[in-house]
């Protein structure tokens, strides 16, 4: 399946709704952490852990539908990357849910610690 690229206008646009499908990620994440640190944990918390994780599930394919995808499995800063082109290569546009907008972009073998700020002379797709 052919990924599709978004421009950061597009991503913008899209993140009223992954706004509020991260920030339920995050919560069922923190919560299933929570549990799984428990040093005994109940058959009724180790139900609730299986639930939280079936429905973060669906909410991650909630995103992957949408074309972008979810990147902090310590449910902590809430990164979502978007496919992107520019300046004809293929690139990660960058959000985390404290942040207004999408406006971060880096490499597929850069990762979040070598992020660049978006400018206006990049040409996307």
């Amino acid at each position: 399946m052919t990924p599709h690229f978004f421009t950061p206008s597009e991503a913008n646009r899209r993140l009223p709704y992954i706004k509020k499908v991260v920030a339920d990620i995050l919560a069922k994440g923190k919560e299933g952490k929570a549990l799984r640190l428990m040093p005994y944990p109940t058959p009724t918390m180790k139900q609730k852990i299986e639930e939280l994780d079936a429905q973060i599930k669906v909410l991650l394919l909630e995103l992957e539908a949408i074309g972008c995808s979810f990147k902090d499995w310590n449910f902590e800063i809430g990164l979502v990357d978007f496919p992107t082109v520019i300046n004809g290569r293929e690139m990660l546009l960058c959000w985390r849910c404290d942040e207004k907008e999408v406006a971060w972009f880096h490499g597929h073998d850069d990762g979040y610690s070598n992020r660049q700020r978006i400018t206006s002379e990049m040409i996307f797709s």
